[in-house]
């Protein structure tokens, strides 16, 4: 079934009815790009003011959203013609978690104490896993500000994404854990003992005098913070697993990424989150797989050079078409609705090709 814009009704509702789109899937299938798309057509036959946030874009993508650059102020998307606006943000870390110090620190002196401490800017600037909470602060924000309508969220690759949906639970056990209690302790001998075990002893020695003052430093002040934080987390965690925030899982008919996907699908699932469907991306067209077998019998009984050379790649594109048929049948055994996008000819150069992508998604 199709809409009055052509566009496959389940896609369609999934627009349509969706305040926030989690992308997810494994490292190159063209999940950020699908994300892209998926903006472009929500603003331009929705009528909705979309932001499309972004962990590692691309500079091609900027290009072909009409963008020199794409940072971490979320800036408008030029749509000639849409009902509605696109604005595009990259979630930067270091940034993001600066923000976040600045609202919950209880006064300017413990935000500035925090924000120079050497600790605090290795974790945020080197720590890999410190991008994980700031992607849902910054979703949150997205979607508290009232400023959109839809936020579609381009996750990190793969079991990356899990991290980042688990990451306000994590922050949540934190701050009851007895790690920061033991680095918080406020008596003299309680960090002495800390001191003098070994590990520490070694790292004293190797980063200076000034190593475990900086821890200490550093978690006491954040733990001033933590009624704030935890709160907040309590409903980040809340939003992940609203009705109205519906999670896409992007994959080729490659078996690697299959698996993986087959993997994020059972995680969402486990956490209960509300797996909306999983999009097959760059599938062969069917005007090329339809009737490839056909076309390479005829061309087979003739013996004219070319029409053989043909009569291979007819056989070729009707092997590749008949793996791709079974990888979609292993998919749709998930039990989720399958969408389908097609490989296209050439590169995605602007927003008019974005919005042939998304138009063309179908369900299987």
């Amino acid at each position: 079934m199709t809409t009055a814009q052509g566009m496959d009704a389940r896609v369609a509702e999934l627009l349509r009815d969706s305040k926030m789109i989690i992308v997810c899937g494994p490292g190159g299938v063209g999940k950020t790009t699908s994300a892209a798309a998926l903006g472009v057509v929500t603003a331009t036959h929705f009528a909705k003011r979309v932001l499309v946030l972004t962990v590692d874009p691309a500079k091609r993508l900027a290009t072909a959203l009409g963008l020199e650059a794409i940072g971490n102020v979320e800036v408008a998307v030029p749509l000639p013609g849409a009902q509605g606006t696109l604005a595009m943000a990259m979630i930067d870390t270091k940034t993001s978690w600066d923000d976040m110090i600045r609202r919950h620190a209880p006064d300017a002196a413990t935000r500035d104490r925090v924000l120079g401490n050497d600790l605090y800017k290795t974790l945020t600037s080197r720590f890999v896993h410190s991008h994980d909470y700031v992607v849902t602060e910054r979703l949150f924000d997205a979607r508290e500000s009232g400023n959109f309508d839809v936020v579609i969220v381009d996750t990190p690759p793969s079991r990356s994404a899990l991290s980042v949906l688990d990451a306000p639970r994590r922050m949540q056990q934190f701050f009851g854990s007895r790690l920061i209690k033991l680095l918080t302790a406020p008596t003299q001998s309680r960090l002495l003992s800390i001191a003098s075990r070994p590990f520490f002893i070694v790292a004293d020695r190797i980063l200076g005098a000034a190593f475990l003052s900086d821890i200490a430093e550093f978690f006491t002040l954040f733990r001033t913070m933590e009624t704030p934080i935890v709160a907040r987390a309590r409903r980040v965690e809340s939003l992940l697993s609203d009705p109205a925030t519906s999670y896409l899982v992007v994959t080729s008919a490659e078996p690697v990424a299959m698996n993986e996907a087959g993997f994020l699908v059972q995680e969402l699932r486990q956490r209960k989150h509300r797996l909306e469907a999983v999009l097959a991306n760059r599938i062969m067209p069917h005007r090329l797989a339809d009737g490839a077998t056909r076309r390479a019998e005829a061309l087979e009984s003739s013996t004219d050079p070319t029409r053989q050379r043909l009569a291979v790649a007819e056989r070729e594109i009707a092997s590749i078409a008949d793996a791709e048929s079974h990888a979609l049948d292993r998919i749709q055994e998930w039990g989720a609705d399958l969408l389908l996008s097609e490989s296209r000819g050439g590169d995605i150069t602007d927003t008019a090709s974005l919005l042939t992508l998304g138009e063309a998604i179908r369900r299987r």
